[in-house]
């Protein structure tokens, strides 16, 4: 579907404000900064702490912003940080007073964070903390985190520290005068690492084109689409919510392959083969983009719905998030996996020794 534009609701929202983007040179972040842009910030502050791509986004903004344009070109601020530093975190949002801020930072491919969760549960987690207590501490009007249908019944460490920073993010709201709201969505296509320019290297080297199982769909979206309907999201939040794209039916990624060589000009399995190379570890053959126990609502836009969730109080979240900072701070993966189950309690972790320490942990 087209982008439009110009969005009235989403001009309101963004227009003479500082806006604050975490994962700005992702391949969301980066599309999230170039609609942004277009509705005359009065400041956009892209962090990152990947400076390669963090590097590309900013020149490919202020080129954008050229022909004469200075005043856009002064009001980009490129910043090479982390979301676990908290105290630089302090002295950027006391810096720039942000009015929105738009949480698109994290660690996202499943798997390799089953291989690395005390990394996940520090970023994902603990450095979403950080961003919603500081956005909080210093009277940011509204904070949009981005989610995924990984959290949903989540069977990858990802997955799961996505909808606990799901939670954090819905807990805050309760307890800021800030409008905290997620977006929750599924894959999109063209981003870095997913499956599309996958299948073009592929392709140029010969084939095969890899497949990890002949069942397995996803539900896909273009990435400017994707980003209309978050800025549209969070201009209409007024806190609290979750917020869910509605991505269609999901596509059969066997089916995705097959299409993919026949547009190349090829021919499926005699010209190019595709292999199946099993489900990795953390994968499900289906995504959802509702938990059974949720409530589906629909909303102001069509391409728009809302679950509503239950969730830990605060107390208990706080409790839990901060035993998960003392298991990743022993580096001690067991004891990180056991506890994000007592916060997800319908975490299905296929990691070694699992399922013993969770029944300990329940």
């Amino acid at each position: 579907e087209p982008v439009r534009a110009d969005i009235r609701s989403v001009r309101e929202f963004i227009e003479g404000k500082t806006v604050f983007v975490t994962g700005a040179g992702g391949s969301i972040g980066s599309e999230l900064c170039r609609q942004i842009m277009k509705y005359s910030p009065r400041s956009l502050v892209l962090f990152d702490r990947y400076e390669n791509s963090l590097f590309y986004i900013d020149r490919e903004l202020r080129g954008s912003a050229g022909n004469g344009n200075n005043g856009a070109k002064k009001s980009l601020s490129t910043v090479v940080g982390d979301i676990q530093d908290m105290p630089y975190l302090e002295h950027l949002f006391l810096k720039h007073r942000p009015e929105v801020v738009f949480h698109a930072a994290a660690y996202k491919h499943v798997p390799l964070m089953e291989s690395n969760a005390v990394e996940a549960v520090k970023n994902n987690i603990l450095g979403t903390r950080n961003l919603l207590q500081v956005s909080d501490r210093c009277d940011a009007e509204s904070f949009v985190a981005i989610s995924t249908d990984k959290a949903v019944n989540p069977t990858s460490v990802m997955g799961a520290t996505k909808r606990i920073a799901e939670f954090l993010t819905i807990s805050m709201n309760q307890a800021s005068s800030a409008r905290f709201s997620v977006v929750r969505f599924g894959n999109v296509l063209g981003t870095n690492g997913s499956v599309v320019p996958i299948f073009s290297e592929q392709l140029k080297k010969g084939g095969p084109l890899t497949v990890t199982h002949p069942e397995i769909k996803r539900f896909f979206m273009l990435v400017p689409e994707a980003m209309q309907l978050v800025l549209i999201a969070g201009s209409a939040g007024r806190g609290g919510e979750i917020f869910v794209l509605d991505m269609g039916e999901p596509v059969k990624i066997l089916d995705l392959a097959e299409n993919f060589i026949r547009l190349s000009g090829l021919v499926p399995y005699k010209e190019i083969k595709i292999e199946f190379s099993g489900l990795r570890p953390g994968e499900k053959l289906y995504e959802e983009l509702f938990d059974s126990e949720e409530k589906v609502l629909p909303t102001f836009h069509e391409k728009l719905r809302m679950a509503v969730s239950a969730i830990p109080s605060i107390i208990e979240l706080e409790s839990a998030v901060e035993e998960l900072e003392e298991a990743a701070r022993q580096l001690s993966e067991e004891n990180v996996i056991a506890r994000i189950r007592k916060v997800v309690p319908n975490f299905q972790s296929a990691l070694p020794g699992a399922p013993e320490l969770m029944k300990i942990f329940k």
